[in-house]
């Protein structure tokens, strides 16, 4: 019987947030060993199945491990985002993520990775590949990064029964189709980021408007990605602005409105008030294109997809014999209860809202460098993410509080202000910035208001 391997932690699940966590885990504790496991053959989760199409939303700064910046911090000057820091395409984050995988942690000699392996429970994992089983004596504690895995296209089947006939395919197919299978109407579904995606990429093909249906059963709000920058002074001016509107506010859809008149959150249609807020970001310049798609469906969730038409909730819409399903609508983010992050298990989830990369990180340096699990939970509570607005008002008042909390501590804050993922960062090229210093004053006046007038509308 082979011996069984002995570490420290067993992280399930080599995602964005296995691996932030591992990365500064190994940082700041220079004697913890890791075994590391996931279902896929490498590193970087559901970037290893996305769109090929795909690209971050946010600036490549804020996504990946603390060590090791993802780009060049670039910022763009040409093109529609001219003034705009870069976004890494899903092909060099799945590079990034091999590399870091490859040059920095296995490269420790601490970390051990078992891709296309599946983690049975009780130490033990199995290749999906041999059916091999391996057993792993954890030390400390099993990490468990998959509590929160978002479902895509990929991967997930279309909420909706297809009939046979229909021709309904992932989004990730759509470059793959031959042009001679190129439809008369294309009809995206979906309300959120990969559904915009599909919009702009099908219009940035030639794709005419007119032969867009796009079915939206919710409409979205998206941050305005000219506020969401890795400088403080945007950044934290932005904060300093909604706080100061969510004082004044008197329910979620005033909160939005006023966001959207302060040039914060952006939505398609002005003459219909969201309630999807999951709150990507989304550019001018997308909004724009997004715009001229007229034919937009809002009967509420399809039930069912035939050859011609679709059937939904609220009706039925004729699509046509040739027309393509584009399916943008797996449900992406999870919404499992909070729990606490240090338990009987490590399960990770976001800290400070809006930034999973940074919150993994965050729980990996505080596992290393804390040693009581209440001092642990009490300095980094789960924050969720929202799905309406009121999620979303509820989400920034439970992520402000957990941010209160970390940012108390003297050493977490200095680590805190060394990375890059932290998007309220203020390192050391900030420190003396008159501008910076102006919108932190902005900040701590609004902030208490806008905090507490956020917490009545969510009952919190």
């Amino acid at each position: 019987m082979a011996r069984a391997r002995v570490a420290d932690y067993l992280v399930v699940g080599a995602g964005a947030a296995g691996m932030a966590f591992v990365d500064a885990l190994v940082d700041h504790d220079p004697h913890a060993r890791v075994i590391l496991v996931d279902r896929r053959a490498g590193a970087g989760g559901h970037w290893l199945d996305a769109y090929p199409f795909v690209r971050l939303h946010q600036a490549s700064v804020f996504y990946g491990v603390a060590s090791t910046p993802l780009g060049a911090g670039r910022i763009q000057t040409e093109g529609p985002e001219t003034g705009l820091h870069e976004r890494a395409t899903g092909a060099q984050v799945a590079a990034y993520y091999a590399k870091v995988l490859e040059e920095r942690l296995l490269a420790s000699d601490r970390v051990e990775f078992f891709g296309g392996h599946e983690y049975l429970g009780d130490g033990a994992l199995r290749s999906l590949d041999t059916g091999d089983t391996v057993d792993v004596r954890v030390r400390r504690r099993v990490v468990d990064a998959h509590y929160l895995s978002p479902d895509i296209p990929a991967v997930t089947p279309p909420p909706f029964a297809v009939d046979d006939g229909a021709r309904v395919v992932p989004v990730g197919l759509l470059p793959a189709l031959e042009p001679v299978e190129t439809p008369e109407r294309w009809v995206v579904v979906g309300s959120g980021k990969t559904a915009t995606d599909a919009c702009i990429w099908l219009l940035a093909q030639g794709v005419e408007p007119d032969a867009i249906t796009w079915v939206r059963p919710r409409d979205p709000w998206m941050f305005n990605r000219a506020v969401i920058q890795p400088d403080p002074a945007i950044f934290l001016g932005m904060a300093a602005d909604l706080f100061g509107a969510a004082a004044e506010a008197t329910s979620p859809d005033d909160l939005f409105l006023r966001l959207e008149d302060l040039g914060i959150m952006l939505r398609i249609d002005r003459s219909v008030t969201p309630t999807m807020a999951k709150t990507p970001t989304l550019a001018q310049w997308e909004l724009d294109e997004l715009r001229r798609i007229e034919n937009v469906v809002r009967l509420g969730h399809i039930r069912r997809a035939e050859r011609d038409r679709l059937v939904f909730d609220g009706g039925e819409v004729i699509t046509g014999p040739r027309s393509v399903v584009v399916h943008c609508a797996a449900a992406g983010l999870k919404y499992a209860p909070l729990v606490p992050i240090w338990g009987e298990r490590i399960t990770l989830q976001p800290i400070r809202t809006g930034f999973p990369c940074f919150g993994a990180a965050l729980a990996g340096f505080v596992e290393a460098t804390r040693y009581d699990d209440a001092e642990k939970n009490s300095l980094c509570p789960p924050t969720p993410y929202s799905d309406m607005t009121a999620d979303w008002v509820a989400m920034q008042v439970i992520g402000n509080r957990a941010s209160l909390r970390f940012g108390a501590d003297p050493q977490i804050r200095a680590w805190a202000n060394t990375t890059v993922l932290n998007p309220s960062r203020i390192g050391p090229g900030d420190v003396g910035r008159a501008d910076v210093a102006d919108v932190v004053a902005r900040l701590k006046r609004n902030a208490p208001g806008g905090v507490a007038r956020m917490a009545e509308l969510a009952g919190l």
